[in-house]
């Protein structure tokens, strides 16, 4: 995702910056070897399936950090955005300060081939899976999904059958290399699954943009559970339009198949002023705190009482130099997540510095924690 104009009042939306931080200083490559074993699990991972319900899983996944603006910058490399090559030790940090699940957001599109194939390098498989490895070394949980391919996947019933048929290849591709992962990886078949540049972008698209975005999230499905063994009882996350909680995404969204391995996957970047757009840098009066909750329950009446689990996988707020009311607004929202049973990833795109677009708390080039006191407020709340 990258950041986007708002051209409609309203408090939540699903969002997220990704524009391309300026220091190109590249760490040293991988920590540990290459996994080039094409679909065999790794010494970190055991390949085991528990036989455990998705609610039984997003239980165990608390709170996660994303690992943005690296594998899914829209280059050909991962540091194309700036960020430094991404290390074990990085992911360790990570995995000491408290986090237990990583979302490892990728673009395909610059390392696949022409059609009809569409076939993905090598080189990237093998790289995506020592970056999953690093996770898995840890014992994280790891969310793996599509992320910046919105200039192919466009939710129109004229592109429909070109993308459905690129998207049921690339996900035969990526769930055969990863098929004998454990359930502690876990697919997310589209990111935030839209038309760009459209005055439905982010109002929860049109009718027509939300039966594609449904008609995208099957083919997906039914592509990952055709490559049999894991995949067969993997959970896998669907999102709505554009990860939207806005109600007309909300209410349009299907669940492939009914399928009960589904997992909801919305981002609320909740309040937008505060948040993201830099329009508000105060939170945290009793109104504030009540407007939150509403949304939270909003989410939780229409998926989790109605028995489909919820991962929040996106939200965070922008340094402002108002960092009392980030950590107030972080421990509220992160607090009220757990609550209603919903694990919540951190979007963090890699940047320290101060602006609605720095959403960074962790920073990989020294390996310290930027904005401890956020880190340890939503670490808390799943305590």
């Amino acid at each position: 995702m990258r950041c986007h104009t708002i051209f409609f009042a309203v408090f939540i939306f699903a969002a997220s910056c990704d524009k391309p931080t300026m220091n190109t200083t590249i760490l040293p490559e991988q920590e540990i070897p290459m996994d080039n074993n094409d679909g065999v699990p790794s010494e970190f991972d055991d390949g085991k399936m528990r036989n455990i319900s998705s609610f039984d899983i997003v239980s165990e996944m608390k709170i996660g950090w994303n690992l943005g603006n690296s594998l899914d910058a829209e280059g050909p490399t991962e540091t194309h955005w700036g960020n430094p090559v991404t290390t074990k030790a990085m992911i360790d940090a990570v995995a000491n300060r408290g986090f237990k699940t990583i979302r490892i957001p990728v673009t395909w599109r610059f390392h696949q081939g022409a059609s009809p194939d569409y076939t993905v390098s090598k080189a990237w498989f093998d790289r995506v899976e020592e970056v999953v490895n690093y996770a898995r070394a840890n014992n994280m949980y790891v969310i793996l999904n599509t992320h910046h391919e919105d200039t192919w996947i466009i939710p129109t019933y004229a592109k429909a059958d070109e993308v459905k048929n690129r998207l049921s290849k690339l996900w035969t591709q990526i769930a055969t290399r990863f098929q004998n992962y454990s359930d502690y990886l876990i697919f997310e078949t589209l990111n935030e699954p839209r038309y760009e540049n459209t005055p439905q972008e982010w109002t929860g698209g049109t009718a027509e943009g939300r039966d594609v975005v449904n008609q995208y999230h099957q083919v997906s499905l039914d592509a990952i559970r055709a490559t049999g063994g894991n995949n067969s009882l993997r959970h896998i996350m669907i999102s709505t339009y554009a990860a939207s909680t806005l109600p007309a995404a909300i209410n349009a969204l299907k669940i492939p198949n009914n399928d009960d391995r589904a997992i909801v996957s919305l981002h609320s970047y909740f309040p937008f002023p505060f948040t993201l757009a830099g329009t508000d840098t105060t939170w945290g009066t009793d109104s504030d705190k009540q407007a939150l909750d509403n949304e939270m329950d909003k989410i939780k009446a229409k998926f989790i009482d109605n028995g489909i689990p919820v991962v929040l996988g996106e939200w965070s707020s922008g340094n402002l130099n108002n960092l009392s009311d980030r950590v107030t607004h972080a421990s509220y929202y992160a607090n009220a997540a757990a609550q209603r049973g919903m694990p919540s990833v951190w979007w963090d795109n890699g940047k320290i510095g101060v602006s609605n677009d720095d959403l960074g708390i962790f920073n990989r080039r020294n390996i310290t924690w930027a904005f401890d006191d956020i880190a340890d407020v939503i670490i808390k709340a799943y305590q």
